[in-house]
């Protein structure tokens, strides 16, 4: 029973359930990597491995830094204030000795993949601890566009992992989608747990200039994302084409949503879409590289 309680505390320590969500784009790249670049499978089966634990280690220790730092401002909010780094269950220095194992471990891990995919790795733990967690977090409405620059690595890393560079303009594409899709993702967080972020003095967006300027600012965003789905072109007109009508769907259903003049429904029903819409891209990416490679193979 003691280890069960154990396990769900270390389960929120290292954020679990932001590993998996971003384990899911990471896959989706590797896997369009292996088939832009023709590359066998099964030869790739050690580096796939060593991609997804080294991926899991170094979200994880990003995870775990930022509930020792945050530990202050977690315990007044009301989602986060029985977090185990603000109850106690877990001491700070256990935190921060295990997040630095995760992070020589999964650095190590996705090494052995490849060096590119390492340092990937560590700079998205480090743009997430540094410039977001410690810097913007608590200074600045850029907060989010800051963090989401450690949010798309893991695209890149997947990518990383098995390709002989990063520099295909389908990489870039799944990177920009993760860095833009983030914005409006967060924002509808932001209006949903505004009392809280508010009480935690955290500048987001809705907090500082108000919903209407988050709506327009989400907007702004959809249009960009729905427009980075071109960069798919040089690979596929299909991949361009469903990207490019998620977002404008999104788009759509932003607008429609907003004339009822209820900010927390708006908000609920674009933070329900952004989850589908990422499930949607990424699981289409991985069906489009994993059939082509199936394909292929005959």
């Amino acid at each position: 029973m003691q280890t069960q309680s154990n396990r769900q505390l270390w389960a929120q320590a290292v954020k679990t359930g932001i590993i998996k969500s971003n384990l899911i784009p990471m896959i989706a790249a590797l896997m369009l990597a292996l088939y832009t670049y023709k590359l066998d499978f099964i030869e790739q089966i050690p580096a796939i491995i060593f991609a997804t634990l080294g991926s899991a280690a170094v979200i994880a220790a990003a995870g775990a830094y930022n509930n020792v730092y945050d530990r202050d401002i977690d315990q007044i909010m009301p989602r986060t204030k029985m977090r185990p780094t603000v109850t106690g269950e877990l001491s700070s220095k256990q935190v921060l000795i295990v997040a630095t194992l995760l992070l020589i471990v999964g650095c190590v891990m996705l090494y052995l993949a490849s060096p590119l995919a390492a340092l990937l790795g560590f700079l998205g733990v480090f743009f997430y601890v540094v410039p977001y967690t410690m810097w913007t977090k608590r200074r600045t409405i850029w907060n989010t566009e800051v963090g989401s620059i450690s949010g798309a690595m893991p695209p890149l890393i997947g990518w990383a992992a098995v390709a002989p560079d990063i520099w295909h303009p389908a990489a870039w594409a799944l990177f920009l989608i993760m860095v833009i899709w983030q914005m409006p993702h967060f924002y509808a967080i932001a209006i949903r747990k505004k009392e809280d972020y508010a009480a935690a003095n955290i500048p987001m967006l809705p907090v500082v200039k108000g919903e209407h300027r988050t709506y327009i600012q989400s907007n702004v965003y959809l249009v960009l994302l729905s427009l980075s789905s071109l960069l798919f072109l040089p690979l596929s007109l299909g991949l361009t084409i469903v990207s490019f009508i998620l977002g404008i769907i999104w788009l759509w259903m932003s607008i429609t949503a907003s004339k009822k003049k209820e900010q927390k429904k708006w908000a609920n029903k674009m933070f329900a879409y952004s989850l589908f819409h990422m499930m949607a891209v990424f699981g289409t990416v991985f069906i489009y590289a994993s059939v082509g490679m199936i394909l292929n193979a005959l």
